[in-house]
């Protein structure tokens, strides 16, 4: 009986050892802000204080202009995009590399603070605005024709090969600051997910590009943007990519931030060999629905820190790092599409900070710690 009983014991040792490898890796969590280029030194400091309070270890940042002189209430040093007047297909002298020179300083600031930076190269929202690529090739030629993806490729590696301006080498060799790098934000999702899966082959071209620069050691990771919810965020093709390391989900709908829905995708990004990370998810400030957050009356706030903590646990349960969309080094203004959460005197920021302390202390389904400060 005992002998017959040895195979069945040696199964359960086998599934339970699995399952204790799949979530053996430390989690992590971290914040997006889109305009980070444009902060004071002031605000640079109070944001990334507040982050590592948190215990924050990965901020993601965009490279579109800012020319408003304030976003989400905060004060802004305007700066122009990097290709401000035309494509510039290459041509060094046609970029305003002000966004990059500005970032040169910031990271190595938030290295001072154990938190590298998620970079996003280009995005839809500037894309949709009427950006130069918009202008000289529409939002469906950008993403269908090769002029437009070549084109578009030597921003990409103009970007990979900006000089850092004090740490003397270019981008694509600063493991120690930066995280990831990303082609754009959420590609092609004004067009809807039919689209995005019949040109999912961007995605995978634009990662190529980016993982031709830096080579198979680099040390520094390549993810998708995300999409507009979490089946339309993990493709297929994205995760039969060789180029891609993470597929990034951007989730705002309840639907898609609970545990039982995310753990098939962390299944099938552990079959492919791929990361996954909930790059993009937040609690609306309004009392509309939590996925179409343009305006309204104002969430009671303990409904809205619990819509926060729930959501945190569950991605965390389903083994997924995440980024909160988004922190603020200042007080919530409360304007549109409102997920924001400002620092110190938000009522929100408490229980954010907590649900980032927690998921630091428990376990993921993928391993990011080699690329962790």
């Amino acid at each position: 009986m005992a002998s017959a009983l040895r195979p069945l014991l040696l199964w359960f040792v086998l599934c339970a050892t699995t399952l204790q490898t799949a979530f053996a890796a430390p989690s992590f969590a971290g914040s997006n802000l889109y305009y980070a280029a444009g902060l004071y030194n002031d605000q640079a400091t109070t944001l990334l204080e507040g982050l590592q309070s948190a215990g924050m270890k990965v901020l993601r940042v965009w490279l579109d202009g800012e020319e408003s002189g304030s976003q989400k209430g905060t004060d802004l040093n305007s700066f122009h995009d990097l290709e401000p007047n035309q494509v510039c297909n290459g041509d060094a002298s046609c970029y305003d590399d002000t966004v990059l020179q500005r970032l040169d300083a910031f990271m190595v600031m938030a290295h001072s603070y154990g938190i590298k930076l998620l970079i996003s190269m280009h995005s839809w929202n500037a894309l949709s605005a009427g950006d130069v690529y918009a202008q000289q090739y529409g939002t469906g030629y950008f993403y269908e024709q090769s002029d437009a993806q070549n084109a578009f490729d030597q921003r990409l590696i103009h970007v990979l090969n900006h000089q850092h301006s004090t740490l003397g080498k270019p981008w694509k060799e600063l493991k120690d600051y930066i995280f990831a790098f990303e082609a754009e934000n959420e590609a092609m999702i004004g067009k809807g997910e039919q689209y995005v899966q019949d040109h999912a082959d961007w995605q995978c071209g634009r990662a190529t590009t980016i993982k031709g620069q830096l080579g198979d050691n680099s040390g520094i990771l390549v993810t998708t943007g995300g999409e507009s919810w979490l089946s339309e965020s993990v493709q297929d093709a994205f995760l039969n990519c060789a180029a891609l390391d993470i597929i990034s989900i951007h989730a705002y709908g309840p639907g898609d931030l609970t545990t039982d829905a995310l753990t098939p995708y962390v299944q099938k990004a552990q079959d492919a060999g791929k990361k996954l990370l909930l790059e993009e998810w937040g609690a609306c400030y309004f009392d509309t629905g939590n996925n179409d957050c343009p305006t309204g009356d104002q969430l009671d706030t303990n409904t809205r820190n619990n819509n926060l903590k729930q959501w945190a646990s569950a991605i965390t349960q389903a083994g997924i790092p995440w980024l909160y969309w988004q922190v603020i080094p200042n007080g919530d203004p409360h304007s549109g599409f409102d997920y924001e959460v400002g620092l110190n005197s938000d009522p929100t920021w408490g229980t954010l900070k907590a649900a980032a302390l927690d998921t630091a202390k428990a376990n993921s389904a993928f391993d990011f710690s080699a690329y962790l400060l």
